[in-house]
């Protein structure tokens, strides 16, 4: 039983953190149909700048308060690679609207561009970044011991969550973002600056990323190709869960990242990551809208 509920938490992590890395997709691709290949790098970016963040607090600040370099390392993560994912969408993006080839190749010419970035600046060889104190360590229930970080993560998650549910489903912008994406000449006739939605919806897409980017700091070195090892499932997630529902990419990224601990668990890791693949794509094969769909009415 201990090793059951093991699993499950971890899988509940591994979920958390795919869902952290989707949810900025679910913005960029679901929303805005953009194969943003660079959107790794976005989270490589966030846990680049938790790095800074923490070396700025060590070096400058009193160490009396180095433990709380964490809460603002967060913000900053999510305005760094918001900053740069406005200027990614104004000098690039914005030219290949409706040419998804193209934007998948410029964006993938941006991820190296980007990478070799940073291999300039930090090295080649890994970064890393201690947890603060009060994530440090774990509680222990029976044999099933729980670490702060991970729950922390997980907390993260949620908040970010609900975060993104305001701004689409709550806000005057989300509205006006919803509209765009649904129809975006009645959305203009109606005197929306539909420029201006675009550049800022993609750069919140690329801001949760770097949060993303944040948590994963947490968990292990911090490299230059730190996004990629989880681009895929993120995609898969959104694909999975529907393209566009913000509730379908927190399902899709459960099913992948469940599915990926309990088969890693009886197997190895490659062939775990197989499995997860082959699912997915034979769900997509029944169901190629994915678990969800957006309804919408069109006019003849």
């Amino acid at each position: 039983m201990d090793h059951f509920v093991t699993i499950l938490f971890n899988g509940v992590s591994q979920s958390s953190i795919i869902l952290l890395t989707s949810l900025g997709l679910a913005i960029t691709f679901g929303l805005m149909h953009v194969i943003n290949m660079a959107h790794g790098e976005f989270v490589m970016i966030g846990a680049y700048s938790t790095y800074v963040v923490q070396q700025i607090f060590v070096r400058y600040l009193p160490e009396s308060i180095g433990s709380i370099y964490y809460f603002a390392a967060i913000p900053a993560a999510f305005l760094v690679a918001f900053f740069l994912g406005s200027l990614l969408e104004k000098f690039v993006i914005s030219r290949l609207y409706g040419r998804e080839i193209d934007s998948l190749l410029a964006t993938w010419g941006i991820s190296l561009i980007l990478q070799q970035a940073a291999r300039t600046i930090f090295g080649t060889q890994g970064v890393n970044v201690t947890a603060p104190a009060f994530l440090q360590g774990g509680f222990s229930i029976g044999n099933c011991t729980f670490s702060y970080n991970r729950l922390f993560i997980i907390l993260l998650v949620v908040f970010c969550m609900i975060a993104i549910w305001f701004i689409m489903y709550k806000s005057r912008f989300g509205k006006q973002m919803r509209a765009v994406m649904q129809n975006r000449p009645m959305a203009m006739c109606m005197g929306i600056n539909s420029r201006k939605i675009d550049n800022l919806t993609f750069a919140i897409g690329s801001g949760f990323a770097g949060i993303a980017g944040c948590s994963i700091a947490l968990l292990g070195s911090i490299d230059s190709t730190v996004g990629q090892s989880y681009i895929v499932n993120a995609f898969m997630a959104v694909v999975l869960g529907g393209v566009g529902k913000l509730i379908g990419t927190v399902l899709g990224s459960g099913i992948i990242g469940m599915a990926s601990i309990f088969t890693e668990n009886y197997t190895s890791s490659t062939i775990a990551k197989a499995i997860v693949l082959l699912i997915v794509i034979i769900f997509l094969q029944k169901r190629p809208q994915g678990l969800f769909v957006i309804k919408s009415r069109n006019l003849d």
